[in-house]
């Protein structure tokens, strides 16, 4: 008997029950999507240690960085807008993980002056700052966030960020406030779905060079 075909992504019940929404037109204003790491990408803990190297103490910096988050971001990179990391705090860790979400920019400024960050990012991808979008979550954000197209709070927020942001999201940074944000945006957007059907389309494909492992059943 035939598997019945798995139904079509438009007709799924919402997992989220009162998603944010953003304005299509807006959201297909948006060009440009910036974020801080530390309450926004992380949960705003910092491991802080040393390990012994040639006799010398050399400090260290951990950060927790949630997964799907990072799915996020490739989905909208997959859509085309660039992704840029913007933090008032320098860590190797935060280096290391923009390398590997392959982001358009990072800039790491322990002044925080991130408004001027972004603008010169801005200015490099030939856009404005009214399409942009910055999410973020405390004081050294306001800057930013007074000035960008799309401002966003994540659920940990202060008060301040809060007021200030057009979107406010449900969840915390670093458990999946980036992520849900991502899914906001593209489902304004229009694009979310086949953004989703592109990423499992394309690890979908059955490897046609791998040694079939009943080949040695019999050997």
């Amino acid at each position: 008997m035939e598997a019945a075909a798995p139904a079509p992504m438009d007709l799924l019940p919402p997992l989220v029950i009162d998603a944010p929404r953003i304005e299509p037109t807006l959201a297909r204003r948006i060009r440009v999507v910036g974020l801080d790491v530390d309450g926004v990408l992380t949960d705003g803990g910092i491991y802080l240690g040393s390990a012994k190297t040639d006799g010398a103490d050399v400090p260290f910096e951990l950060k927790r960085y949630n997964i799907q988050d990072g799915l996020g971001i490739q989905l909208l990179r997959d859509c085309g807008l660039k992704v840029v990391i913007i933090t008032g705090r320098v860590s190797e860790s935060v280096a290391q993980r923009a390398r590997e979400l392959r982001v358009d920019a990072v800039v790491q400024d322990p002044e925080a002056r991130k408004l001027s960050a972004l603008t010169a990012i801005a200015n490099d991808f030939a856009c404005t700052l009214d399409e942009v979008a910055f999410v973020g979550d405390d004081l050294p954000d306001l800057s930013v966030l007074r000035h960008v197209g799309l401002p966003v709070a994540v659920g940990n927020a202060v008060a301040e960020v809060r007021r200030v942001a057009h979107l406010q999201l449900g969840a915390y940074g670093g458990h999946g406030a980036v992520r849900e944000f991502a899914e906001a945006l593209l489902l304004a957007r229009g694009e979310w779905i086949d953004a989703v059907e592109r990423y499992v389309a394309g690890r979908s494909v059955l490897a046609t060079t791998a040694q079939d492992p009943r080949e040695d059943a019999h050997a």
